[in-house]
């Protein structure tokens, strides 16, 4: 990825602690590596194809003047998603402040905060087998759509599956979509926790019948085990439910762990399948 570079942007600000910060202000240092393709801009010398400095300069500058933060760890955190949010060709920022100025009793140059942030490519799988199921899938991809960290991508047709795991339960309707994400791994978990307790999802049975089932299949290309979380999702290579939605918005995308495709892992699955319907 390429990278435009603003260095050292003097800016005034009324950030602290203390309640003098808040009133008088002080000077801020602000440099930031802003990670696109500049492939286009260079090839046409088009500005309109890159990020421009002058005007992300002039940003930075009234961010900092209409907003007033405690710590410079929130500065950072709030200027890095504004910037996301704001250009589009953006993928990842890296934001360093610093504060000449600090109030501490100690001679120092500068103390300051250093953050990386940028855009993360998931996939979630859906799934209802209670009451509205469609309503219930569609109510999750809006919810998606309009949160304000989310861009929704692709997302796969509706299929009625049967239920997986043994318990005994109504079909499933089940679907995947692709999500453009500025929330971490938990958090976007916390997330999907939440819009499936909004449909009143009830986690009593495991794999038993429920509102509104979201799962993180892929983030990135991480590979996350956590007592909360595991990713890639576990065992999706065994499950056509999932298998099939994917192949219809991401044939292509290769499985970090296992190393084929989603439709290298479909076609496997199914030769399994019939394999085992032969032996029976």
């Amino acid at each position: 990825m390429d990278k435009i570079k603003i260095e050292k942007l003097t800016v005034f600000g009324n950030h602290g602690v203390y309640p003098e910060e808040n009133v008088l202000g002080q000077k801020f240092l602000v440099s930031l590596v802003m990670h696109t393709d500049t492939r286009k801009a260079g090839m046409n010398d088009d500005l309109e194809c890159s990020i421009n400095y002058g005007d992300v300069s002039r940003y930075v500058k009234q961010f900092f003047e209409e907003n007033t933060f405690k710590l410079i760890e929130r500065v950072a955190e709030k200027l890095a998603e504004s910037l996301l949010l704001r250009y589009s060709l953006l993928e990842k920022v890296d934001v360093k402040i610093e504060k000449p100025w600090a109030p501490i009793a100690i001679p120092v140059e500068s103390v300051g905060v250093e953050i990386s942030r940028g855009w993360h490519k998931t996939y979630i799988a859906l799934g209802s087998n209670m009451g509205d199921k469609k309503g219930y899938l569609d109510e999750a991809v809006e919810k998606l759509k309009n949160h304000s960290l989310c861009q929704v991508g692709k997302v796969a047709d509706y299929i009625q599956t049967e239920p997986y795991g043994g318990v005994e339960q109504d079909v499933f309707l089940n679907s995947a979509l692709e999500l453009r994400t500025l929330l971490l791994p938990e958090e976007l978990l916390a997330l999907l926790n939440q819009i499936e307790a909004e449909t009143g999802r009830e986690r009593t049975i495991h794999w038993g019948p429920r509102t509104l089932d979201l799962d993180i299949l892929f983030y990135d290309d991480c590979i996350i085990d956590t007592p909360s979380l595991t990713v890639p999702h576990i065992d999706l290579q065994n499950r056509d439910f999932v298998l099939l939605p994917m192949a219809q918005i991401a044939p292509y995308y290769r499985h970090p762990v296992l190393g084929y495709t989603i439709g290298q892992l479909l076609d496997q699955l199914k030769k399994m399948e019939v394999s085992d319907d032969r032996a029976q």
